[in-house]
């Protein structure tokens, strides 16, 4: 088989986005294929005794193993050159990893030769772009990384509503929204318009005046945060404290007594 861009016979011609989009995921899917179900065959195929060696993603979601295009400038972007020589130089997953990446960057500038060469303006390469960005890339499906989900950050910002539209002497007894930490200084650093949250002060403890630490409280009467080791709160008392009350506002009340 003669190399040549990775093409067997004439490539589609894609015209939109869309058409794009759609070679890109094929030749996407060839390549994974390589990497994963394929991946003994790909390793033997790519001896360090051959000449410099290419992996292709064909259009028709298969791959191929070849040298790379002879004509000058070739017909599309070629691939990284070479990549059976580091075969026996690594660990096979650092191999297939480094491979991974390669065909990650040479399936973008793929796509973005064709957008280049049917004149996409900026919003065609924009939608086109946003196609692919919702793909696990090569890589991460390879390494595993697609499918570790991302940490969930939804309780600091919650905890941030309900903290600004909490009231004192609440009387459900099941809120607990008070007795978690605040969010951290740079995520209340920002409001809306860019500009500094007013409860950035709620950010330092009101015993010690230091910033965040791992578990806090809030007064629910003078809405003031502190370190649970400040005034001795551990997490798991909290969870049967219905209205906590802080030493200073504890002591204002047997004054007034």
């Amino acid at each position: 088989m003669d190399g040549g861009g990775g093409f067997m016979g004439p490539p589609p011609v894609p015209r939109s986005p869309e058409d794009v989009f759609r070679d890109f995921r094929a030749r996407r899917a060839g390549l994974i294929r390589a990497l994963t179900t394929d991946v003994e065959k790909f390793y033997m195929m790519c001896d360090p005794e051959k000449e410099n060696l290419c992996l292709y993603g064909l259009p028709n979601e298969t791959w191929e193993v070849n040298l790379p295009a002879e004509e000058v400038p070739p017909e599309l972007p070629e691939p990284a050159l070479g990549i059976n020589f580091a075969r026996d130089g690594m660990n096979e997953k650092d191999w297939l990893s480094l491979v991974a990446v390669h065909s990650d960057s040479w399936l973008l500038s793929v796509a973005f030769y064709f957008g280049a060469r049917f004149s996409f303006d900026k919003e065609s390469r924009k939608r086109l772009f946003t196609m692919i960005n919702n793909l696990p890339t090569v890589y991460e499906v390879v390494t595993g990384t697609a499918n570790k989900e991302p940490k969930d950050k939804t309780p600091k910002n919650s905890n941030k509503s309900n903290k600004t539209g909490s009231k004192p002497h609440q009387s459900e007894p099941n809120s607990r929204a008070p007795k978690m930490p605040p969010p951290k200084e740079e995520e209340e650093s920002e409001g809306e318009d860019g500009e500094p949250q007013e409860d950035h002060e709620s950010t330092l403890c009101g015993a010690c005046g230091q910033s965040y630490d791992d578990f806090w409280i809030c007064c629910d009467l003078c809405e003031k945060w502190f370190h649970g080791k400040c005034v001795k709160i551990t997490p798991a008392k909290a969870e049967h404290i219905k209205q906590y009350k802080c030493p200073s506002c504890t002591g204002s009340k047997r004054a007034k007594v």
